[in-house]
Parts: structure tokens; sequence; C-alpha cells
């Protein structure tokens, strides 16, 4: 099964028939979610057209089937976004053309470094830390070295740690809320940039060293990376809810996340705590 075809199942499975307004007469049901033909018969497609399409037989969808599809399966915008990234793959830019290494525009990195008591990273198309100002290092990974994010072989990867490091476990109150956001997040890349080995090792290194990282990336969900506010248990000062804001540098795979309190709050206090603490 390829990849339209195990989200379209996976999609499927989550859905009960009373959801999308079909009488199921309280009949015992051999799978979970909706039947293919249920699903075919709200698309208004045929069955066997279905079967082929999430057998990965058809690989010429229309767009009219496709919207059918992402209507009857009732799905977000970023789902069905997604939906049509994996019915219609791109021709991804060859390898050897994309630059060796990611880097971090100079404006950006004065920007993070200016921001003063505010924790900003810039984080690579996959993850990897590419720059962080002293409060963002200080708030994600204090026990980390952080000249580690001007060494390209050796960046922190955002979602490894999130997964295999027991201090950003930690940091995090709602850490599965983080985790498996993170994990859709890397599902909806993974259809952008199909057939790239850097996230194929990542992601594989990801499910054979945590079983809660492969239970997640088993669901096939998918989201974007947006703003939120998350409440945080920081080693050194303690409890701080703060607003994550996120932007994308030259509309780029690369994120600009920052954090920041409410003003006045018992979290700004922390924070000055953190920024007063970690001088250097």
């Amino acid at each position: 099964m390829d990849g339209l075809g195990e989200f379209l199942q996976s999609r499927r499975a989550v859905l009960r028939p009373e959801d999308v307004g079909l009488l199921s007469y309280g009949e015992r049901r051999r799978v979970s979610g909706l039947r293919r033909e249920e699903l075919a018969q709200l698309a208004g497609v045929s069955v066997s057209y279905y079967i082929r399409l999430e057998q990965g037989q058809s690989q010429n969808a229309s767009d009219e089937v496709l919207a059918a599809l992402a209507r009857a399966l009732r799905l977000s915008e970023t789902e069905r976004e997604h939906l049509f990234t994996l019915a219609r793959p791109g021709s991804p830019l060859p390898y050897r053309e994309r630059p060796e290494v990611e880097r971090v525009r100079p404006g950006v990195r004065q920007l993070i470094n200016a921001m003063g008591e505010v924790p900003a990273v810039v984080l690579g198309r996959f993850g990897d830390v590419l720059a962080w100002n002293r409060m963002g290092h200080a708030f994600l990974a204090g026990h980390v070295d952080p000249a580690r994010a001007d060494r390209p072989q050796d960046r922190p990867n955002k979602v490894r740690m999130l997964f295999l490091d027991a201090h950003m476990r930690e940091l995090y109150v709602d850490w599965l809320d983080k985790a498996r956001e993170s994990v859709a997040y890397l599902r909806m890349l993974v259809a952008r940039h199909a057939g790239d080995p850097k996230l194929a090792e990542l992601i594989g290194d990801l499910c054979v060293g945590s079983p809660e990282f492969a239970r997640l990336w088993a669901n096939h969900e998918v989201s974007e990376c947006d703003p939120h506010v998350r409440r945080f248990q920081h080693p050194l000062v303690g409890r701080m809810t703060l607003t994550q804001e996120v932007m994308r540098p030259d509309a780029s795979d690369q994120l600009f996340l920052s954090w920041t309190p409410e003003p006045g709050s018992p979290s700004e206090a922390a924070l000055s705590l953190l920024s007063r603490a970690t001088l250097f």
C-alpha cells in the first residue's frame, strides 16, 4: 500500500457511520471505522475504483474525486492539502542540487540575537537547530553545548530530542500533545520531501528508538506547526505558560520559533529569572 492508500485507510478508520450520517442498525462490524463501500458511497465513486485507489493501483485520481473523498472523510484543511500532495507527488529538487548545509540568513541570526529575554530558535526543514539565541538555548536545552548549532554534523534535532532526550521530555508538561503534533508535522513533510534520505534516516531512527514515536507514526495524522499556548516545567525556574509564535523565513521549510509570556504574569518573572541565571 502506498502513502496515499495508507492515509485514506487511516482516516477511514477513525470515522464511525454515525459521524457521517449513516445508520448502522447495531450490526456487528468487522472493521473499525467506515467500510470501503460506505466511503465510496459517500464520495460518489464506485467501490472498485476506491479499492484500487486505496491499494495504490490508480495513480490518476481527478481533483473532483479527491475533493469528494476529503468531504466524505471530514478532513481538515491541512489534511485535505496533505491528501492532494500525496496524490500529486511533485518532482523534488535532486538532492545533489540542494545546498549541502542548511544555513540561516545573517539578518535572521541578528534578529534572534537582538531579542533579549525572548527565547528564539531557527529550525531546519527537518527539525535541526540551525541557530538559537542565548535564551532559546537556556529555555530548550541548557544541558546541550550551545555551539552544536554551529556544527552542521552535530546539530541538535528538536524532534529527536523530544522523544529520546529525558530533559526535553520533562520540559513539556503536556508532552504527549506536543509529541503528537511533532509527528503529525513530520508526516506532512514526508509528502513534501518524498524520498529524502535525511528525513528517512530520522524517521527510521525514531521508530527504532522510541515505541511511542512508532505508535504515533502509525496513526497517519497530519498538522502544521502553528502558534499555540503551552505549559512548561523548566529545571531551573519551574512552571511557565508561554505562547509559541511561528514564522517561516523566506517562505521556506525553516521555522522561526519564539516563546513569550503574558505581561506581568508569574511566567514573565520566571523567564526573567532564567535570563539572569544564564548570563555568560
